[in-house]
């Protein structure tokens, strides 16, 4: 785990529109969601073991206001991406259902969980393979966050 450069490194976030989690109540997920704002994209899936391991750390995260966490919920089924979230709590201000997989492969994804950091203009700033764990937040993801702020 850990940085793998991407080819979307700097570059534009692909163009995103995937339906809301079924039954969740959170809106799906649309890159217009991005403009003006700095995000968090946490691609997940229930079945995934590390997510859950992770998972604590992105409530924590949702706790900054300075972010927006989105969800990219990942060939998964929405009754268990909604049982998940209802025992383990939810992070995310948006959650789009990814059930083919086809979005995860526009955003270069190759595995579960991965997380991409999305500036105000809508460009991938940072990207994280495998669960964040307190170090990885605390010496990459926040630095990142910080730098994004910084850029008007």
């Amino acid at each position: 785990s850990g940085t793998i450069p991407s080819a979307l490194l700097d570059a534009p976030a692909p163009r995103t529109s995937l339906p809301p989690i079924e039954g969740l109540g959170l809106p799906g997920l649309e890159s217009a969601a991005f403009a003006g704002k700095i995000t968090l994209v946490n691609v997940w899936a229930s079945w995934c073991a590390p997510c859950r391991e992770e998972h604590p750390l992105l409530m924590q995260l949702a706790a900054d206001e300075r972010i927006t966490i989105a969800g990219l919920n990942y060939k998964d089924n929405p009754d268990n991406a909604r049982r998940f979230l209802g025992e383990l709590g939810n992070p995310y201000d948006v959650a789009g259902a990814d059930e083919g997989g086809r979005t995860a492969i526009d955003w270069g994804v190759y595995g579960v969980p991965e997380s991409f950091l999305v500036d105000r203009d809508g460009r991938i700033v940072f990207k994280h393979v495998g669960p964040f764990t307190p170090a990885t937040i605390e010496g990459r993801l926040m630095p990142a966050i910080e730098k994004a702020l910084a850029q008007r």
